[in-house]
């Protein structure tokens, strides 16, 4: 049986072209954002920005925000609480609405897309994308890669 790959990445210390290069250097060519709100204070990670941005790169784009953290489990990222979230995210992973697009997304990876899972947390050991990866991986042989886009203090954007 063929091992599908789905990676994941997150924007948090990132810019924009630190973050199209990392997709762009592993072949992405489906973005699946799974934040629950697709908004962003970083100039070029909310929705309308970021869609442009990946359509600049040959990269589409793809909201599912029922498998987004429930903002309860948000705010315990948010306080250092991770074990808090998980809990949180897993039971809110079980609900009818994520287990749905949690099988859009086994669909897509078994389809041969090049997809990647998008939140914000750097550390994917922090974020529930590692959790909905696990879950995938549950349903279907995957090889899970994490992306890390170059810091923002290594890089700047252009002016």
């Amino acid at each position: 049986m063929r091992v599908a790959e789905l990676a994941t990445i997150g924007y948090e210390s990132a810019t924009v072209q630190t973050f199209l290069e990392a997709l762009s250097s592993h072949g992405i060519d489906l973005l699946i954002d799974i934040r629950a709100v697709a908004s962003s204070r970083r100039p070029g990670f909310a929705k309308s920005a970021l869609t442009a941005n990946l359509a600049s790169a040959g990269i589409a784009y793809l909201h599912l925000r029922d498998l987004g953290t429930p903002a309860e489990g948000r705010a315990a990222a948010r306080a250092g609480r991770h074990a808090e979230m998980r809990r949180i995210f897993e039971q809110h992973l079980a609900t009818h609405e994520a287990q749905a697009e949690l099988a859009t997304v086994v669909e897509i990876v078994r389809s041969g897309r090049r997809a990647c899972l998008l939140c914000l947390e750097a550390d994917p050991t922090h974020c529930h994308r590692s959790l909905v990866a696990q879950a995938l991986a549950a349903r279907m042989p995957l090889r899970v890669v994490n992306l890390r886009p170059a810091p923002l203090s290594d890089r700047t954007e252009p002016t």
